[in-house]
C-alpha cells in the first residue's frame, strides 16, 4: 500500500491552538500517518495512505474553519468563510467550539469577568459557566456610571438566579473622583478602562489562582478601535501591564449573533434582548466633564425613557434608545421664572449589527409625553431634542 502527500490550505489559521485543532482532526482520520501546519502561509502537509480520499481530509477541518480558526496571528480578523450565526444549530456549533476552546485555554485556573449585565458580558458569563463552572468568578463593578437599579438587577440574576460566582464592589466614588474635571472622551474611555483592570488587580489579591480575565468584547469594537473611530475599554484603552491572560471568546462575532448565542444558551429573554450598554457605561452620555449632578440627570431621563418606551411597547422593536446630557444650557421657564439649565438629547436607532445605523421615527404624541416627564421631572433639565442624524455620519453614542 502506497502513500501520498495531500497538501490542504486553511484560511487565516493564525494561533497554536488553531494549529492543535487542526492537526487533531486530520489525525483522527484514519490512514492519515503524520499532519505538518505552517500556520503562516496556511498550508497543511498530510502524509497518509493513498487509499484516503481528499474529501475525507476536507470534511476533517470544515467545521473548524468556520468556528474555530484564527482570522490572522493576532487572532482579531473575522476569517472570510466564517457563516454568520443566526440558527440555533449554528449557535450550538458556536457554542460547543468555544467551551472547547475556554476549557484548553484555561485549564484547571481560574477566571475574572467584568459582568455588567449587559448581553455581551453576559453571554460570556454563560459561556464561561458552562466551560469552567465555579472557576469562574464574575465581578460585578458599580463604578456609578450604571442606568437606574441596574446594579441590582445584575445581583438578582446572576447571583440568585443562575447561582453564579459573584463579587460586588461599590468603586463609585473612586470613579467618580478619578474622572472629575476629565473632558476628552478618550481619555475619560480609558481611565475607566484603567480603574477597572484596577480593580479587578485588586479583587484578584483577595483569591488564589486567578490567571485570565474574561471581556465581553464584539467585532464591531475591535473594527471601530481598529479604524480610529473610537478607543474601546476592552480593547485599545487597557493600560499595557494587563497582568492577566485575556478570554474573549465572542470577540468575533457582531451583536446580533451575541443574541442568537445567548438564546442557545437559555438565558432570560430580558438578557439576551435588552438593549447595548457601552462599557463605560453612563459615563459617556454624560458629555464632557462628568459631574454628579448632570450624572443623576442622565440616569432620571434614561429611566423615564425606557419606562415610556416599554409601555408603548417600543423596548420589543428598537435596538437602541437612550438620553444625552452635554455640558451646555439652555434658557427656560419654571414656575414662572427664568431657568438656566441643562438640554436633554433624546436618541432612538435600529440596526443589525451597529456597524450602521437608522433612526426610529417615534410617534409624536409619545415624544411630547416623553418631553413633558424629562422637564419636569428630572431637576436641572429645561429643554429635550429628538437626534434624528444616522450612523454614518454619527455614531451611535455620543463620546
Amino acid at each position: 500500500m502506497g502513500e501520498k502527500m495531500r497538501v490542504l490550505y486553511v484560511q487565516g489559521m493564525g494561533c497554536e491552538r488553531c494549529e492543535a485543532r487542526v492537526k487533531d482532526a486530520l489525525a483522527a482520520v484514519q490512514g492519515v500517518n503524520k499532519v505538518i501546519v505552517s500556520r503562516i502561509a496556511g498550508e497543511v502537509h498530510v502524509n497518509c495512505a493513498d487509499t484516503v480520499a481528499d474529501e475525507a481530509l476536507l470534511d476533517a477541518v470544515k467545521s473548524l474553519e468556520k468556528y474555530t480558526v484564527c482570522g490572522m496571528d493576532d487572532g482579531n480578523v473575522r476569517p472570510e468563510q466564517m457563516e454568520r450565526i443566526e440558527t440555533q444549530e449554528q449557535a450550538q456549533a458556536f457554542i460547543d467550539a468555544q467551551v472547547d476552546l475556554l476549557r484548553k485555554q484555561i485549564g484547571d485556573g481560574k477566571v475574572l469577568l467584568a459582568l455588567s449585565g449587559g448581553v455581551d458580558s453576559s453571554v460570556v458569563a454563560a459561556l464561561l459557566i458552562k466551560a469552567v463552572g465555579k472557576q469562574l468568578t464574575a465581578i460585578h463593578v458599580n463604578h456609578g456610571l450604571m442606568r437606574k437599579g441596574e446594579s441590582q438587577q445584575v445581583i438578582d440574576v446572576f447571583e440568585k438566579q443562575l447561582g453564579a460566582n459573584l463579587v460586588y464592589v461599590d468603586a463609585t466614588d473612586r470613579f467618580l473622583d478619578k474622572l472629575a474635571g476629565v473632558a476628552d472622551p478618550e481619555t475619560k474611555r480609558k481611565i475607566i478602562g484603567g480603574e477597572f483592570i484596577d480593580v479587578f488587580d485588586e479583587e484578584a489579591a483577595k483569591l488564589t489562582g486567578i490567571g485570565f480575565l474574561g471581556q465581553g468584547t464584539i467585532y464591531p469594537d475591535i473594527l471601530e478601535s481598529k479604524d480610529g473611530i473610537k478607543a474601546h475599554h476592552n480593547v485599545g484603552g487597557l493600560p499595557e501591564d494587563v497582568k492577566l491572560e485575556l478570554v474573549e471568546p465572542v470577540k468575533l462575532l457582531f451583536k446580533d449573533e451575541v443574541r442568537v448565542v445567548g438564546a442557545a444558551l437559555g438565558l432570560p429573554d430580558e438578557m439576551v434582548n435588552r438593549q447595548p450598554f457601552p462599557g463605560p457605561g453612563l459615563g459617556v452620555r454624560c458629555v464632557g466633564a462628568i459631574t454628579r449632578d448632570r450624572l443623576e440627570a442622565v440616569r432620571e431621563s434614561d429611566a423615564i425613557l425606557r419606562e415610556e418606551f416599554a409601555n408603548a411597547g417600543l423596548n420589543k422593536t428598537v435596538w437602541q434608545y437612550f438620553t444625552v446630557v452635554p455640558d451646555f444650557k439652555a434658557t427656560g421657564v419654571k414656575d414662572g421664572k427664568r431657568a438656566f439649565e441643562w438640554i436633554c438629547i433624546i436618541r432612538a436607532v435600529n440596526t443589525k449589527d451597529a456597524m450602521s445605523a437608522t433612526i426610529e421615527r417615534i410617534d409624536w404624541e409619545l415624544l411630547e409625553k416623553i418631553s413633558y416627564r424629562i422637564t419636569h421631572e428630572v431637576p436641572g433639565i429645561t429643554r429635550c431634542v429628538y437626534d434624528v442624524t444616522s450612523k454614518p455620519v454619527a455614531t451611535i453614542e455620543y463620546e
